[in-house]
């Protein structure tokens, strides 16, 4: 069995594919600290070009300012993930692509926390949809492991994805 996508990732993968299949909905991918996780384990499923629009990693805020809508403005108040940046991300990648859904993260994946002085293991999440624009905050709980946090901050977003389409996420 391969080693992609990660073995944790599989069952939410799995859900969230057959869900946007079923409903013949798409998604598209705005995201940070997981490098592009999210989009891979999405690609990695069979007949995903029937669902995945597209997706961004824009891990640097200059990258934002360039692909996600981002303003100068936008760059120079920056103080670190929050679940309104990711919202806006979130939204305006659904506008640009047309998906259904856009899921949006950005955290600190660690072994610091850099200049934000978010503590590792922190991801702000969203799902923008036509229902409105779902966010969560969660705490991974893993420290200062970064690839284990960007394996993490994928898997939430992926669930945080599930409940938006089943309908059991709360504005």
């Amino acid at each position: 069995m391969s080693a992609f996508p990660p073995s944790s990732l599989r069952p939410i993968l799995k859900e969230v594919a057959e869900l946007l299949k079923q409903r013949k909905e798409t998604i598209s991918v705005a995201e940070t600290a997981a490098g592009g996780i999210i989009s891979a384990a999405l690609l990695s499923t069979p007949g995903a070009s029937a669902f995945y629009k597209g997706g961004l990693t824009v891990y640097t805020l200059q990258s934002r300012v360039a692909f996600a809508g981002w303003t100068e403005a936008d760059v120079q108040n920056y103080g670190g993930p929050t679940p309104a940046i990711v919202a806006g991300l979130a939204d305006h990648v659904r506008g640009t692509l047309g998906s259904t859904y856009t899921v949006s993260e950005s955290g600190t994946a660690g072994p610091t926390g850099g200049p934000t002085n978010r503590k590792p293991g922190y991801v702000a999440l969203a799902v923008s949809s036509p229902q409105g624009t779902f966010t969560r905050e969660v705490d991974t709980g893993i420290g200062p492991d970064r690839e284990q946090n960007m394996v993490a901050f994928a898997d939430e977003a992926l669930k945080l994805v599930r409940d938006v389409i089943r309908g059991d996420a709360k504005l």
